[in-house]
C-alpha cells in the first residue's frame, strides 16, 4: 500500500480536493474537498481507483467521522455541456470548496489544471489522489456518491444499466444508447467511440 503524505505544507490548514465522472457518457461529475486533522490513522486509505468497493464505502463512513470539514458538490450533464468538462470539473471543486465550514488555507489539487478560487493558493499535483491523504480522502467521496447518485437515477433508465457502468462507455451502455437514444442525464457534447451523442 502507498504510504500517502498527510500534508504539504504542514503550518497551513489544507483541503484536499478531487473529482468523478469526467470520462463518463451520462451523469454530472462531482468532486469533494476535505481537511483532515492532524492525527489520525486510516492504514487503507489511498486512491479511489485501487480500493474495492466495499473499502470505499468504509473508508467513506470514516473519514465523514473524523474530518475537520468535508464537502461533496456536483454539476450537472447540462452544464458541461455548455462549459466543457475540464471547467466543469473545476466549477464543482470551487463549489465544495465554497461549502467547507473550515476556511482552508491551502488546496491541493489532483491533476494538472485549475482555476484559483478566490485567494487561496494552491498546488497542481498528477496523480495526487495516491501522493496525499487529503486528496485521497476526496477521491473516495466525489466517487462514493456519486455511485450513488447514478444508483438512483438507474432505476428511471434500467437499459443503460449505470448501477455497473456509472456512466462510462462501456459495451452494454453504448448498445443501449444506439438502441434507446439518449436520455435527459447524457452529455451531449461527449463522443465515444462508436456514436455522436
Amino acid at each position: 500500500m502507498t504510504k500517502l503524505k498527510k500534508y504539504l505544507n504542514k503550518s497551513l490548514i489544507e483541503a484536499g480536493c478531487d473529482e468523478a465522472g469526467r470520462g463518463c457518457l451520462a451523469g454530472p461529475v462531482f468532486a469533494a474537498a476535505v481537511i483532515m486533522p492532524e492525527n489520525f490513522d486510516l492504514p487503507l486509505l489511498d486512491d479511489s481507483k485501487k480500493l474495492s468497493k466495499k473499502i470505499r464505502y468504509e473508508l467513506r463512513e470514516k473519514i465523514v467521522a473524523i474530518a475537520i470539514s468535508w464537502a461533496v458538490a456536483r454539476v450537472d450533464n447540462k452544464a458541461i455541456d455548455k462549459i466543457n468538462i475540464l471547467n466543469a470539473s473545476i466549477l464543482a471543486m470551487h463549489k465544495a470548496i465554497e461549502k467547507l465550514v473550515v476556511k482552508p488555507g491551502f488546496l491541493l489539487i489532483d491533476g494538472n489544471r485549475f482555476k484559483p478560487y478566490k485567494s487561496i493558493p494552491y498546488s497542481c499535483i498528477i496523480k495526487g489522489d495516491g501522493k496525499f491523504c487529503a486528496i485521497a480522502a476526496a477521491s473516495i467521496l466525489a466517487k462514493t456518491y456519486r455511485d450513488d447518485f447514478m444508483g438512483k437515477i438507474h432505476k428511471q433508465f434500467p437499459e443503460y444499466d449505470w448501477v455497473n457502468n456509472k456512466g462510462y462507455p462501456t459495451v452494454k451502455h453504448r448498445f443501449a444508447i444506439s438502441e434507446n437514444g439518449i436520455t435527459p442525464y447524457h452529455r451531449k457534447t461527449f463522443r465515444s467511440p462508436q456514436h455522436t451523442l
